[in-house]
């Protein structure tokens, strides 16, 4: 049903979430973050739902819809379909009800994700992997609801979860002594770019909310250039909290009408926000909970002198993904470049190519032969790590000066992912 000011989860819904969501959700705090706060010349505040009890916000909307269930759909059990957070908060909320659930999670989610999932749903929850994506899994979760009648709590398409995110914008405009100029959101399937946007727009309509999404999976950003919601072909999976082929029916609804602006960040980018939140602010974010920040940079000079708060949605980062962070940060900022080079077949090449076509500070951080036999006839895979991005060009002169054969593997997408 929709409300009367033509919204499908309005004020009320919004307030009743937040009164239910009391059992179990923090108030997580809204800080003002002085090193951003200064980078960009505003008032920045990040409201650190990372710092939930599970990690990440997607509790709000799992336990407001599991916790409005009947007995009787209780019964039945519940099933889900998630990258990751979804799956935890519905766990949590499976084993703080007593109720049993099917998670179905691709079988790329991060493993920390997974043992999480576990351990918060202990003997009540039954964890799954299948497909790549969250597509996949979601297909798989469909089809359990159907053969064991099960009641399938989606991960954003729906209105309670929508309204339990909105949770996080009540709180967010509570704690400000005046309303936020920009607030900057992460974008997957919808539903928390959904409620939060249908409770700002409501209480402070000059507020603008600024959906984030990563540039290998920007299905929101589509939906909006056509008119209608369509599915993607493809998607980069690395941000997997928000690589979504297909947001919602009802999340694009709403984000049509609450959003002023969608922006695309790419990957790389994002890994650079985690890394630069870790080391200068101590907070451990996943890529997803990344995006807001990242996303400051594209927004410079309209925040100049604001109040923006970025939602940093979740902290589930596997330890073990943080070398591949770092690659793809590098490789982003200009740092790192990757090189197929075939070098002379003489003596002395490699150590003249080392003295005379590599700068004082440039670093060889990979090198291999590419063939097993006779190595020194075959090419070279060449990674260097550069001190500036400044220094790409006279490395790239000094290359083509000594008249070194090479193959720039980043600027070859197929090669890259090939061998990198």
């Amino acid at each position: 049903m929709k409300e009367k000011d033509g919204r499908i989860v309005g004020l009320e819904d919004i307030v009743r979430a937040h009164h239910m969501l009391r059992e179990v959700v923090q108030r997580t705090p809204l800080q003002r973050d002085a090193v951003l706060s200064a980078k960009y010349d505003c008032n920045v505040y990040l409201k650190r739902e990372d710092l939930q009890i599970v990690r990440s916000f997607k509790i709000r909307g799992a336990y407001n819809m599991i916790r409005s269930l009947s007995e009787e759909d209780r019964k039945r059990g519940i099933v889900c379909a998630s990258a990751g957070n979804h799956a935890q908060g519905v766990a949590y909320s499976c084993r703080a009800l007593g109720i049993h659930g099917k998670v179905f999670m691709p079988s790329t989610t991060p493993n920390q994700k997974v043992k999480q999932v576990r351990r918060f749903g202990g003997e009540f929850v039954e964890v799954v992997l299948k497909g790549d994506t969250f597509d996949d899994a979601y297909e798989e979760a469909m089809q359990a609801c159907i053969e064991h009648s099960m009641t399938l709590i989606h991960p954003f398409d729906e209105p309670k979860i929508i309204a339990g995110n909105g949770t996080i914008a009540m709180e967010v405009m509570e704690s400000l002594s005046e309303p936020a100029d920009f607030v900057f959101v992460t974008i997957g399937g919808g539903g928390l770019a959904a409620g939060v946007g249908a409770y700002v727009k409501t209480v402070s309509p000059s507020t603008k909310v600024i959906g984030v999404e990563p540039s290998g999976a920007a299905s929101m950003s589509e939906a909006f250039r056509l008119g209608q919601v369509v599915t993607l072909p493809e998607i980069d999976k690395f941000v997997d909290g928000a690589a979504v082929k297909r947001v919602g029916g009802l999340t694009y609804e709403i984000c049509s009408k609450a959003l002023d602006d969608i922006v695309k960040v790419p990957e790389g980018k994002a890994c650079t926000a985690i890394l630069e939140l870790y080391n200068e602010n101590a907070i451990v974010v996943e890529p997803a909970g990344s995006l807001p920040v990242a996303a400051l940079d594209l927004y410079r000079d309209q925040i100049r002198g604001k109040t923006v708060v970025c939602i940093i949605s979740g902290g589930n980062n596997d330890i073990d993904r943080m070398q591949e962070i770092k690659e793809r940060s590098l490789i982003y900022e200009g740092l790192k470049h990757y090189f197929m080079i075939n070098f002379p077949q003489r003596a002395g090449a490699l150590r003249e190519f080392l003295s005379e076509a590599l700068g004082p500070d440039d670093d060889i951080t990979r090198f291999e032969y590419t063939k097993k036999n006779d190595k020194e006839n075959g090419p070279a895979l060449v990674g260097i790590e550069l001190l500036s991005k400044d220094a790409y060009e006279p490395l790239i002169e000094r290359m083509k000066l000594k008249g070194v054969d090479y193959v720039e593997l980043n600027k070859d997408l197929k090669l890259f992912n090939m061998l990198i």
